[in-house]
């Protein structure tokens, strides 16, 4: 069992993405001296709050003191609107971490992942593709997104395992959720939400986006298999070899080294194999309830973040642990993450600095002006690049469709452009660079409970994203083309 059991951000890791998320602190404070202040009035319908897509007119500039961009990451945790996501994705990375450090502790991960190991032995790249498309379906039907902070360290202690890197883990993880969730086959945070909003039957036009789906998971599937090919010739070419070098040796093995699962193994480690099992079986739960029954999903993060606190605690003592070493792990796993918080608060404060100066509304106003003049071909393409803009500054794919599908359905009718290809062009905008941009905080999160620093991840999936921005801009407009419908 290792000792040094705890996921740890790395130091050069943390700087460069805090830097990196400085500089757009700085930038978005600029913008709100350089943008005039205007708002859209919201009108209350059905319990949403809505924009009214004709109410837009300019208002007093607000001017937001230059320390008051330096002292944003504090005051989200108060003043915003989003304080308690933020406090609960807190939360939630810190139970994490400290879970995650009992549990390979006691060797939990190391008895399950050996089961897997031995099993797909000779068939390491079909594990590949079976697990992203797990993801990615999740993803694409349920609007799984944020969860993935509870499976992808899991994921990526698996790749260690299989002798690969973090990249990889993430990538059938992180990625492949993200890419699902984008295509939105039934997705309810993105599609029903936009379909509803727009006046389409919910979940309509699900047959060209299942098309969408079984392309773009062939891309996937080439992407990893091709970077785990490349790992298997020669570890060193992985762009997170030498930050991966302490923590592959706490977290994995040779494929080859793998136990026999049929040996009768440490009676404690079972039991609390059994124990982390049944915790886990209640947050896969958890996530089904939360996008079963509405009213739940409020409390799904933090019931997940409760569940690993139990997962941690109980398979401590299950694995024989005394209190104080339970405790004293467990504190050490949290913090090895802790630092992942400010990365979260700074990355939450650019969108409150933009929000305090009031210029959101400005911009999708201008925007809306400038599609409205367009053809249906050019302004599908403009909403794709609307909405990418504002997944930069607003994660949440109910809260933009609130924001802009009331103004954006208008102006699909007078463009000749559908609104099922509207929605489309939303989904897309919506949804794959939220493993892009360093502004998201479940993308922070997951690459803080590993080696990957931001700039890593950015070269490793650069190309990729581009690849992805061309495919999808080719299928909207065919969507155009053919009239994507039902209206």
């Amino acid at each position: 069992m290792s000792q040094s059991a705890e996921i740890r951000i790395g130091k050069k890791a943390f700087i460069t993405t805090a830097l990196i998320i400085l500089c757009l602190m700085i930038l978005s404070g600029v913008l709100t001296r350089v943008i005039p202040s205007g708002s859209y009035e919201r009108v209350e319908v059905e319990g949403k709050l809505l924009i009214d897509p004709h109410s837009f007119h300019f208002t007093e500039k607000r001017v937001l003191p230059v320390y008051r961009w330096l002292t944003a990451p504090v005051e989200v945790l108060y003043a915003s609107q989003n304080s308690p996501v933020v406090i609960v994705l807190s939360m939630l990375i810190l139970f994490i971490g400290g879970g995650y450090a009992v549990l390979n502790r006691v060797g939990v991960f190391e008895a399950i992942i050996a089961r897997i190991v031995t099993r797909f032995r000779r068939k390491r790249y079909l594990l590949i593709c079976i697990v992203s498309l797990v993801f990615m379906f999740f993803g694409s039907t349920l609007g799984m997104f944020e969860e993935v902070v509870a499976l992808a360290p899991l994921v990526v202690i698996l790749s260690y395992n299989m002798g690969w890197d973090a990249l990889l883990g993430l990538g059938m993880s992180l990625l492949s959720i993200c890419f699902g969730f984008a295509v939105a086959i039934s997705n309810p945070y993105s599609v029903a939400i936009s379909q509803r909003m727009a006046g389409l039957p919910v979940f309509s036009g699900a047959s060209y986006r299942l098309l969408i789906f079984a392309l773009l998971y062939a891309l996937i599937c080439f992407f990893l298999v091709r970077h785990a090919k490349k790992i298997d010739e020669d570890p060193r070419r992985s762009l997170v070899y030498a930050e991966d070098g302490e923590v592959r040796a706490n977290f994995s093995r040779p494929a080859s080294a793998a136990p026999d699962p049929a040996s009768p193994g440490d009676g404690r480690v079972n039991r609390a194999v059994a124990w982390f099992l049944c915790c886990f079986g209640g947050i896969i739960a958890v996530i089904a309830a939360a996008n079963l029954v509405p009213w739940f999903s409020d409390f799904s993060l933090p019931a997940i973040a409760l569940l690993y606190l139990a997962a941690g605690v109980g398979a401590g003592f299950w694995g024989g642990l005394r209190g104080r070493e339970v405790g004293r792990t467990f504190l050490q796993g949290m913090g090895g993450v802790a630092p992942g918080i400010v990365l979260i608060l700074m990355a939450m404060s650019v969108s409150y600095i933009i929000e305090q100066g009031g210029v959101m509304d400005t911009v999708i106003h201008y925007a809306a002006s400038f599609i409205s003049g367009t053809s249906s071909y050019v302004a599908a393409c403009l909403i794709y690049g609307l909405v990418l803009v504002m997944n930069f500054f607003i994660a949440s794919a109910s809260a933009k469709a609130a924001l802009i599908i009331p103004i954006l359905t208008p102006l699909a009718d007078l463009t000749g452009l559908t609104r099922q290809t509207m929605v489309l062009a939303f989904c897309f905008g919506d949804g794959f660079s939220n493993v892009f941009y360093p502004t998201n905080a479940v993308l922070l999160i997951c690459l803080g409970l590993t080696t990957v620093s931001y700039a890593k991840w950015f070269r490793w999936v650069g190309l990729l994203q581009l690849a992805v921005l061309i495919i999808t801009m080719f299928m909207l407009i065919v969507a155009v083309w053919f009239g994507y419908g039902p209206f």
